[in-house]
């Protein structure tokens, strides 16, 4: 795969204004937090998907797992900045969009009456995140929805990085996947759903957590991307793609200066540099 010119790159200077958490036995970023810190132990359990109550009932009742994941994790993480949802630019990144619904749609088609549910076709989009979003939060600004297999958080935080600084203003990123059906799972072993939302701006504020840098011209490394120390937490990096941000988030969560290496486009992986505001 060709890997993105740096040539005469700017380096990238954000602040994270607002947390968004959910997965196997994560309810949230405050308690996220303490078991990434250490303050807590963590055991894996079963994501708990909220309904997505901020939707008009009708679309609620047509919502899947990828629209209350990614809903869920962007509320908290707006609601955390102070911000107002309605105004902010989104970036939505996953891994590779619906499964479930992808699983159901061919389900039907290979049926004897291949019959497709209107609400199955009307999911199938991959933009459909973004457009629940933009339902809910009545937000008219701009919104990429990304994919890119394993490095589906890094794509995101690259992109939403550098519409934070190119154009000064706040960004709302979303990371998200979901579960992964049979037959597809014996070929894309996703096991839960797990979503990870950042509110990014280009200044410190009195709520900044941290401060995230790239360097436009040497981002790209050929090193490791970081682990876990904690066995239950590295499983679950390793095993949903979304997850591949928990390195980055330990590095929040414990008030860490220090280089983080992210999970990119094999060979290649994404350094960034955490500092606490």
């Amino acid at each position: 795969m060709t890997q993105p010119s740096t040539r005469g790159a700017m380096p990238l200077n954000v602040f994270v204004e607002g947390i968004g958490l959910l997965g196997p036995g994560l309810a949230g970023w405050a308690q996220g937090r303490q078991y990434l810190d250490g303050s807590l132990h963590y055991e894996a359990g079963r994501c708990v998907l909220p309904l997505p109550m901020a939707l008009p009932s009708a679309e609620r009742r047509r919502a899947g797992a990828v629209v209350r994941i990614s809903m869920a994790v962007g509320q908290e993480a707006v609601e955390a900045s102070g911000l107002q949802a309605k105004d902010l630019p989104s970036v939505f990144s996953s891994s590779s969009g619906d499964a479930v619904n992808c699983h159901e749609i061919c389900a039907a088609l290979a049926s004897g009456d291949r019959l497709i549910s209107p609400t199955r076709f009307h999911n199938s989009v991959h933009n459909a995140s973004s457009g629940y979003w933009s339902i809910a939060s009545g937000a008219m600004a701009s919104s990429s929805v990304l994919c890119a297999f394993d490095a589906g958080f890094a794509a995101g935080l690259l992109e939403a990085m550098t519409q934070c600084v190119v154009d000064d203003s706040p960004v709302l990123l979303v990371a998200y996947d979901t579960e992964y059906p049979e037959p597809l799972y014996s070929k894309r072993p996703i096991p839960d759903a797990m979503g990870v939302a950042l509110v990014l701006t280009p200044r410190r504020s009195a709520r900044s957590l941290a401060r995230i840098s790239l360097d436009g011209t040497r981002f790209l490394t050929a090193a490791a991307a970081d682990t876990m120390d904690d066995s239950a937490l590295e499983t679950l990096r390793q095993t949903i793609p979304a997850a591949r941000a928990l390195p980055l988030l330990q590095a929040i969560a414990k008030r860490d200066a220090t280089p983080v290496v992210l999970a990119y486009l094999d060979p290649m992986q994404m350094a960034v540099a955490v500092a606490p505001c």
